[in-house]
């Protein structure tokens, strides 16, 4: 027992210190990403200081970051399972921090002519977003063992879920003090200093390096996983049963998700609430943070435990946090919120003496822990049905589908407001029908996990066989 804690306590610390320039990377971005999603009221004032929010042109504005990463990642994916990770990486950091560093040279009272410059350069930023998370998975895929894959994509998202509240919550200070710019600039130059530092520390590892089936071959000097898929390959494998349940259902979940974040800043933070962007970060990092450690690290670590035997586990795991995490969102509009003066919305410790602010502290502990089972799960579980030549393609699939649903929440969310008068229960209603078929399609999957699983180790075999063979020569592709 005690070599199994060594061993384990080891391989955490082997992947973490290869991995942490990542954490730091994902960090910044996820501040400046955080930035335009939760900001999204007082960004409206910077373009419109004397006006109501415009929620229709904000709701673009976040429908524009999604969609340009679901594009670019649909368009450019592959290229991760071409060439070099490392260079991708160090690329679209590059780009992504100077969009960032941009938007603070906006006009402010701009009205529409800073509201196109906005969207212009976010549009940017998220183009770039695009490739970034389908290179984190296929680089972990090949540096992190099967065994730790929930608790590395858990501390992933620690790192993105403290960076982005940590970002809203100085992101709010500065720009109710007026220096907003101060805010894109600091975090776009983050970016850039983040992605030199990953190109200094990192090394390109090889593919296929965590896989069981070809561990004993890939280990030596002279041997290369270069095998690309083919047209028989993708059929076989990446639009399995399994994998068609992942991308079709991203759609359909992440419109709830990404209604829900749009609709509650918009419910909280206006008439007749009045809860400030600073006292609302303060919620978010009182209750969000502590839910989304408790689901991240204490439940990641249960969930690879439950699949290191039994993978399969996985996928009710994935329905129950769909389930519960997102009822206990829904909740969130159906309680009384206090009715406030825009001083008491700033005051955090008059908020925090009414007893319905800690029962929003309560579903939202209980929704970002459960709703987290939902991340350390789904990537593990790609991971486990893909080939290592797929990783990149198969995630930028899912992701375009889910970044679709993603960006079509927002601007739904935004017209069903204007259609029920501002009734952000009715709107919420007819939104949480998208939980339906993502349900009901991952019950399915129970059936074919197994089988698309078996498929893709009976291939790497086949692979580790063709390596034997022709070792000390660079492996043969699925078109030859």
């Amino acid at each position: 027992m005690e070599n199994i804690n060594s061993n384990n306590l080891a391989n955490s610390i082997s992947y973490n210190r290869i991995l942490w320039p990542i954490y730091f990377l994902n960090g910044f971005q996820s501040i400046a990403w955080g930035g335009i999603i939760f900001l999204i009221v007082p960004l409206s004032r910077i373009m419109w200081p004397t006006e109501p929010t415009h929620a229709l042109e904000m709701g673009i504005l976040i429908t524009a970051l999604s969609w340009s990463a679901s594009i670019s990642g649909l368009v450019f994916g592959h290229l991760i399972d071409k060439y070099s990770r490392k260079k991708i990486i160090v690329t679209i950091s590059i780009f992504r921090g100077l969009a960032i560093v941009m938007l603070g040279f906006a006009l402010e009272g701009g009205g529409s002519s800073a509201w196109i410059y906005f969207l212009v350069f976010i549009s940017i930023f998220g183009m770039f977003a695009g490739l970034s998370w389908p290179a984190v998975i296929s680089l972990s895929n090949d540096i992190v063992p099967k065994a730790f894959r929930s608790r590395f994509f858990g501390v992933y998202e620690i790192v993105r879920s403290l960076t982005m509240t940590f970002g809203f919550l100085i992101g709010a200070f500065l720009v109710q003090n007026g220096l907003w710019r101060q805010y894109f600039w600091g975090t776009g130059l983050g970016i850039l200093i983040c992605a030199l530092i990953f190109a200094i520390h990192n090394k390109e590892p090889k593919r296929g390096a965590q896989q069981e089936e070809l561990l004993h071959i890939i280990k030596k000097k002279d041997v290369n996983y270069d095998f690309k898929i083919n047209r028989e390959t993708m059929l076989k494998t990446m639009l399995s049963k399994t994998n068609n349940v992942a991308l079709i259902e991203g759609i359909f979940t992440q419109i709830l998700l990404g209604s829900i974040n749009f609709l509650i800043l918009n419910l909280v933070q206006n008439e007749p609430h009045n809860i400030s962007e600073f006292s609302t970060s303060i919620f978010m990092i009182t209750f969000g943070l502590t839910g989304g450690i408790v689901g991240q690290i204490l439940l990641a670590r249960l969930s690879d435990k439950l699949a290191k035997k039994r993978p399969i586990l996985r996928v009710p795991i994935i329905i129950v946090a769909i389930i519960g995490g997102l009822f206990t969102f829904i909740l969130f509009f159906f309680i009384p919120w206090p009715h406030l003066t825009i001083e008491q919305g700033k005051d955090v410790p008059f908020l925090m003496a009414f007893p319905i602010i800690w029962l929003m502290g309560i579903l939202f502990f209980s929704s970002r822990s459960i709703f987290s089972l939902y991340m350390v799960n789904q990537s593990p579980l790609l991971q486990e049905i893909n080939l290592p030549e797929a990783q990149g393609q198969i995630v930028s699939w899912n992701q375009f589908l889910e970044n679709l649903g993603r960006g079509m929440g927002p601007l739904l969310s935004g017209i069903l407001l204007v259609v029920t008068s501002m009734n952000y229960q009715s709107t919420i209603l007819i939104i949480t029908l998208c939980i339906l078929p993502g349900v009901i399609l991952w019950g399915f999957a129970i059936k074919w996990f197994p089988s698309d699983a078996y498929n893709i180790r009976e291939i790497l075999k086949e692979r580790a066989d063709i390596l034997e063979s022709n070792e000390g020569e660079s492996s043969p592709s699925d078109h030859k």
